[in-house]
């Protein structure tokens, strides 16, 4: 199999990012085999609240390892792929023979033991090395998805085009460009126009608004765009516009964020995945989100700007220049008070990680410092990953970033 062909089996499994467990096919066999691999990094999301100290890969997830491996050559004989959903029923005769630890490369080979209906049956073995690590018998389930649902008061233009287990309610109007991935809802009263993508499982609540035009005196009616991953939620009379000509012509948002009522995202703007924004919360054309942030309620974000990952903007919180990683911010104007250190520590942050931010921090705010100079000073320590991606947001920034430079040390000021 291609890389390509891989990557889109992969997206087709129900567990997405951060849990997607097979990095490259090793072997294909059509009769009943394949033989998979996983490196296991340092930087995996669950070793940050895995025994930190002393990392090891959970149990659960080297089985979800092996399922994945059987699920992708499933979906490879299934006669459309897009048209099934592998799910997985259960595990006997589990067995874990030795830890996996950061730096270890999981080799995962699966056999199709028997096959009735849409049960399959596999062995799956998983070795470090010439070392068995585990070893189990799976249990899978190819479910065939429902075809496209579209009430008999909704509109949906010829042209649109609508997946297996999409379903589009009462009083909706999907328009001609329109692309709908598998099992995403439109529940009613929701519009969807122009040369829009959405991903799979997504969800639309009343009177969201997504692919119209923007609010841009200088679009002209140019061909633009607007691009949804997966498994994001758009709560009641939240819009995202699409590009214009000159920012690109590309509005584009991750995967598994959450848009509460009301929440605008204009044209051209990039957000991550995994972000939430309050009610009402704003932004601009061009705006920047990245990858954990969350905007608090009525909060608003200047045109081109960014908000750095794993930022925190309290509520109300207006920002015209960049918000830092890992910042909690507040007021009108925003105000930098320290670090996020309750998300932080809510997502798995080490008390080591949390201490090199802090310690980055003090020396950025440090008054009387210039900040180049306090930029040389950070990166001469040894900076942790953390604290090279907030050094390269800074370095980055075209407007400014939100850090005031006081003679109190700014992260004992962040929220406990």
């Amino acid at each position: 199999m291609s890389t390509g062909e891989i990557g889109r089996l992969v997206r087709q499994l129900p567990t997405q990012y951060p849990f997607v467990l097979v990095d490259r096919i090793l072997e294909h066999d059509a009769a009943g085999r394949l033989v998979a691999a996983k490196n296991v990094t340092g930087a995996e999301d669950f070793f940050a609240g895995h025994f930190p100290d002393q990392p090891v890969m959970p149990g659960v997830l080297i089985l979800e390892s092996l399922a994945q491996a059987a699920g992708i050559w499933l979906l490879k004989t299934a006669p459309d792929p897009r048209a099934v959903e592998i799910r997985v029923v259960g595990f006997d005769e589990t067995k874990f023979r030795r830890p996996v630890v950061p730096g270890d490369q999981l080799r995962l080979e699966v056999r199709l033991e028997r096959r009735r209906g849409d049960l399959a049956r596999f062995r799956g073995d998983v070795r470090v090395g010439d070392v068995r690590a585990a070893e189990a018998r799976l249990l899978l389930q190819v479910a065939t998805l429902a075809e496209p649902v579209v009430d008999p008061l909704a509109r949906v233009a010829p042209g649109a085009r609508l997946e297996p287990g999409v379903r589009v309610g009462p009083f909706c109007v999907v328009g001609a460009g329109v692309r709908l991935g598998r099992g995403t809802v439109l529940e009613s009263h929701v519009v969807i126009d122009g040369d829009t993508r959405v991903g799979e499982h997504n969800r639309f609540f009343p009177f969201a608004s997504i692919g119209l035009v923007p609010q841009d005196l200088k679009y002209r009616g140019e061909h633009t765009r607007v691009e949804i991953g997966d498994r994001n939620v758009f709560r009641e009379g939240s819009t995202v516009h699409r590009g214009t000509a000159g920012g690109g012509g590309l509005t584009r948002i991750g995967s598994a964020n959450l848009f509460m009522a009301q929440v605008h995202v204009a044209h051209d703007c990039l957000v991550g995945s995994h972000t939430v924004f309050a009610n009402s919360s704003a932004l601009s054309g061009h705006v920047e989100v990245q990858d954990y942030a969350t905007l608090g309620g009525f909060s608003g974000v200047h045109q081109f700007c960014r908000v750095g990952t794993h930022a925190f903007m309290g509520g109300g919180t207006i920002a015209t220049k960049d918000v830092l990683p890992f910042s909690l911010t507040e007021g009108n104007r925003a105000r930098f008070l320290g670090l996020n250190l309750v998300g932080l520590r809510r997502r798995g942050f080490s008390a080591a990680q949390i201490a090199a931010l802090k310690q980055a921090v003090r020396l950025l705010s440090r008054p009387g410092l210039s900040l180049p100079e306090a930029l040389r000073r950070v990166e001469a320590g040894a900076p942790s990953d953390e604290v090279r991606t907030l050094v390269a947001f800074v370095r980055a920034a075209r407007r400014g970033v939100v850090l005031e430079r006081r003679a109190r040390a700014a992260d004992d000021e962040g929220e406990e």
